[in-house]
């Protein structure tokens, strides 16, 4: 009697035939777990996309807004030696002309104002406002610092005077206002007499 030859492991797994066909349940499941995986990246591309034109549309939106509220920047800040000059011409009038109130330079004086309140309001309208920190906190970021001095009358840190105005545009600093603060009240000096009592003891 002769042996079969093709003596089979017995614990070894039988081979799988990739060529059998599959039940029509194993190809549904199959078809199903495709499509869902191409309907996941489908939908991961769409809402990055979504996510993308989002932030485009913001950005364009802010760089629209922007452009609007910032295209007179240059011409405004070429305005404001114009108004520099006006209130330099109303400030040059001593106050013993104007108590004068000869009519020519009172008609003139109103003049130079009306011009003045006029040129402001344009600027306000197109954006552009004026800062006068008079007694307000010192703050570096709108107002640039020219001289610090004592002051019995105004805090330490406030400004005690606007040597010239100053201009934003919208939420930017067109021009900081050129300011003096105050060291606060002036320190107490000895007199000689108290120098001299001092010195005898």
């Amino acid at each position: 009697m002769t042996q079969n030859p093709a003596t089979e492991n017995p614990n070894a797994e039988p081979a799988v035939d990739e060529t059998a066909p599959q039940s029509p349940e194993e190809i549904i499941q199959a078809n199903f777990a495709r499509i869902e995986a191409e309907r996941d990246d489908l939908k991961d591309k769409l809402l990055r996309t979504l996510a993308d034109m989002e932030n485009l549309r913001r950005r364009t939106e802010r760089e629209i807004g922007d452009a609007k509220a910032y295209a007179v920047t240059s011409f405004a800040r070429d305005m404001l030696g114009s108004a520099d000059n006006l209130r330099r011409a109303l400030e040059s009038l001593p106050e013993s002309a104007r108590a004068a109130e000869e009519p020519a330079l009172k008609a003139l004086t109103e003049g130079v104002e009306l011009t003045e309140r006029d040129l402001l309001k344009t600027l306000e309208r197109h954006g552009v406002r004026k800062i006068d920190p008079q007694g307000e906190k010192f703050d570096p970021n709108l107002h640039q610092a020219m001289f610090e001095a004592p002051d019995a009358e105004i805090a330490k840190g406030l400004v005690s005077k606007v040597v010239q105005a100053g201009y934003k545009i919208g939420e930017r600093v067109l021009r900081p206002a050129l300011v003096g603060v105050s060291a606060g009240a002036p320190k107490p000096q000895a007199t000689n007499g108290e120098d001299a009592s001092s010195g005898g003891h």
